[in-house]
């Protein structure tokens, strides 16, 4: 998928970081140090929709926006583009791993143990 614009990112940010669905005038107050006409939010908030980021819901008498991915998602998708931009993927992995913290570097061995198991029983 696509990278998000930085007004995109900017109200994926408030949707992320919200506890329930957000109307457009909701989303527009969470951002109201940008200064954003309502119309403005409703029109990047369409092109999110259309772009599968988002989901509408009708609730009484106005549309609510719900992320279809969680932040977490939207990055590991980034990371995969960049990963795919790489003429040499493993060393570009190599590298990251390099910079990882030892935590981090628990989680991705997990991950790692866990993809491999999968493709291992894939495979069987």
């Amino acid at each position: 998928m696509a990278r998000l614009g930085e007004l995109e990112r900017a109200v994926m940010e408030v949707l992320w970081s919200a506890d329930a669905p957000r109307t457009a005038r909701e989303v527009a107050d969470s951002l109201a140090n940008r200064e954003l006409a309502k119309t403005t939010v409703l029109t990047v908030l369409s092109r999110l929709e259309s772009k599968g980021r988002v989901e509408r819901c009708r609730d009484r008498w106005a549309h609510t926006y719900t992320p279809t991915a969680t932040r977490e998602d939207y990055i590991a998708e980034l990371m995969d583009e960049a990963l795919g931009d790489a003429a040499d993927r493993t060393a570009a992995l190599v590298r990251f791993a390099g910079r990882v913290s030892p935590e981090e570097a628990a989680a991705l061995s997990g991950a790692l143990d866990q993809a491999l198991r999968r493709a291992g029983k894939a495979s069987a």
